[in-house]
């Protein structure tokens, strides 16, 4: 079976000036079957940036893609969360 890849856009309420603490934040409202295949910024404005976060799930099970994005929602200081992409990998 293969996975499915997805990119959550997350926009924090405020200016950051790193995004470790909420990465720890993030890691904590994974599904068990799923990780994180990297991270990275986009600026917004004035400043601000967005976090970029690439997850990887298992493609068999359904449900998990919205799940998240509405746990990383419930996140102390984010504004708002954006599934960006989805795509399907055979490895």
């Amino acid at each position: 079976m293969g996975t499915v890849i997805v990119t959550y856009k997350i926009f924090p309420e405020d200016i950051m000036e790193t995004f470790d603490d909420l990465k720890k934040e993030i890691q904590t409202k994974l599904p068990k079957t799923s990780e994180i295949s990297g991270y990275g910024e986009e600026p917004v404005a004035f400043g601000l940036k967005a976090l970029l976060v690439q997850v990887r799930f298992p493609e068999e099970e359904s449900g998990l893609v919205d799940t998240l994005e509405q746990a990383l929602g419930t996140l102390k200081g984010v504004s708002q969360v954006q599934t960006l992409m989805v795509r399907r990998s055979s490895r």
